[in-house]
């Protein structure tokens, strides 16, 4: 089992940034790809980003590419999702998931997830 706690959530202007957090236990944390996903009321999760087990590649959605950033510092068992230019669109709760060798952009294909924090960029 991993066990997956997200935080770093708030309340920020469009404009701004904000910068989550992945905290990860249970087992050896750079034996797994971590990604981050998102969802807004009314709409279907959607992948955001992800990196590889030692952080040697990285892979976006179109929609945040070039103003979020994901990265993980394997000694600290924790991943991160650096967001600038934050726009009222990217308002969802976000949710940190790891999987051993996932479909980095599917869903399903991850077996563990956190319970989200919630991101709101107001105009």
């Amino acid at each position: 089992q991993v066990q997956l706690v997200e935080s770093g959530g708030g309340l920020v202007q469009a404009g701004g940034s904000l910068r989550l957090s992945c905290a990860a236990s249970g087992r050896t944390f750079s034996n797994y790809y971590m990604g981050w996903f998102r969802q807004a009321p009314g709409k279907e999760r959607e992948f955001v980003a992800a990196i590889t087990w030692h952080g040697g590649g990285t892979y976006y959605a179109d929609s945040v590419r070039g103003r979020f950033t994901i990265s993980r510092d394997n000694a600290k068992n924790s991943v991160y999702l650096q967001m600038n230019s934050l726009k009222p669109e990217d308002t969802a709760v976000y949710y940190c998931a790891a999987d051993r060798s996932p479909t980095y952009y599917s869903g399903g294909s991850y077996d563990y997830w956190g319970r989200g924090t919630q991101v709101t960029v107001s105009s």
